[in-house]
């Protein structure tokens, strides 16, 4: 599929619904023990013995799920060029098994890189939440996006 969103077409104050995904107990339990094995996202028990009360997923978990939200139904479709990284990330609630999350994204600012004029960057934040539209995590950083090729050779990057 050919990309049809460059960063000329990211305008500040724009929202996204990004999708959806429902988290299982199962997926919880791989993701932790390959990668955040912790107790009270191994087991039920484990989870039942910690201030969460039962299990739950990692926040970087709950990350990755948004990433991958966000490459399906957003960067798929765009001139991406990567990211410089993120500014703040955090996790609000807990994520339990059964829950159901819904990914926004809004983008802040769009601004032209000074070094490439193929290229514009774009200030966005993330927020995911459950199914009772909790926030459960919040995200803010940055993307880069080709530009339209006449962009470039206008000279409107400052």
């Amino acid at each position: 599929m050919a990309a049809t969103i460059y960063w000329e077409d990211m305008v500040p104050g724009t929202v996204r619904d990004l999708g959806q995904e429902k988290v299982t107990a199962e997926e919880i339990v791989e993701f932790a023990r390959k990668y955040d094995p912790q107790p009270f996202h191994l087991s039920e028990s484990g989870g039942q013995a910690s201030m969460f009360g039962g299990l739950c997923a990692s926040g970087w978990m709950t990350c990755g799920l948004a990433m991958r939200l966000t490459v399906d139904n957003y960067l798929s479709h765009t001139v991406s060029h990567g990211s410089p990284g993120l500014e703040n990330l955090k996790w609000l609630k807990p994520v339990f098994p059964g829950d159901t999350l819904v990914l926004k994204h809004s983008i802040l600012e769009a601004r032209p890189l000074r070094s490439r004029a193929d290229v514009g960057l774009v200030r966005a934040v993330w927020e995911m939440f459950n199914q009772d539209g909790e926030r459960v995590m919040t995200m803010e950083g940055y993307g880069m996006f080709g530009r339209r090729p006449a962009a470039t050779t206008t000279g409107k990057d400052a």
